[in-house]
């Protein structure tokens, strides 16, 4: 295991020995409706860490154009784990043995009615990834001290299915960065501390 593996999950089981108030959801615009589901926080093992991200086909029945995680529903017989890095291999062709799993993050659960795992994991830089037409438009990185400093991301309100709505954003390189996709950054964001992350 490398360093940033071993800083990276000293400081996810720090941040997950207790119980946080107040995290991000949007439960109370699913209708009861609850699809479980898992996304790949993959950070990379370098020195300056990315997190890998895609943007959806802009031609997709859902969220289409939107910046996502590798991730999707679990298939029956699957964990959390499972699902996430088989979708990132399906997505990406992430290679699921180069993925170290870190453990799983705060369920955040989706006013369309997901219910999403976060998996954290470190993978290697420079993998050879290649995205499927079908369900990626694009891919890139984005430092991953940039995204959990909760500075960076501006808070704006919506008017959605008959609720106000509180959702975050960020515009790195000219993707935008935000909804389901933000709210699990912050939210994992309250458990990490990034800044000791080069201790």
């Amino acid at each position: 295991m490398g360093a940033l593996f071993d800083r990276l999950s000293a400081l996810y089981e720090q941040g997950h020995r207790k119980d946080i108030p107040g995290l991000l959801s949007d439960a109370h615009l699913a209708d009861g409706r609850a699809t479980p589901a898992a996304v790949l926080v993959a950070v990379t093992d370098q020195p300056t860490p990315t997190v890998i991200l895609t943007q959806r086909p802009r031609g997709m029945r859902d969220h289409p154009g939107q910046v996502a995680f590798p991730g999707g529903k679990i298939d029956p017989g699957e964990d959390a784990v499972q699902a996430a890095l088989r979708e990132a291999d399906e997505e990406l062709a992430l290679p699921v043995e180069a993925a170290q799993v870190i453990g799983t993050s705060d369920v955040y659960h989706t006013g369309t009615g997901f219910i999403v795992t976060p998996v954290l994991a470190v993978v290697p830089p420079d993998l050879p990834l290649v995205p499927s037409p079908s369900e990626v438009e694009a891919w890139f990185e984005v430092p991953l001290d940039l995204l959990l400093d909760r500075a960076n991301w501006t808070e704006n309100e919506v008017y959605w299915r008959g609720a106000q709505r509180r959702y975050y954003e960020m515009d790195y390189t000219g993707f935008r960065i935000w909804g389901v996709t933000a709210a699990i950054i912050l939210n994992l964001a309250r458990r990490i501390d990034v800044a000791r992350l080069a201790e």
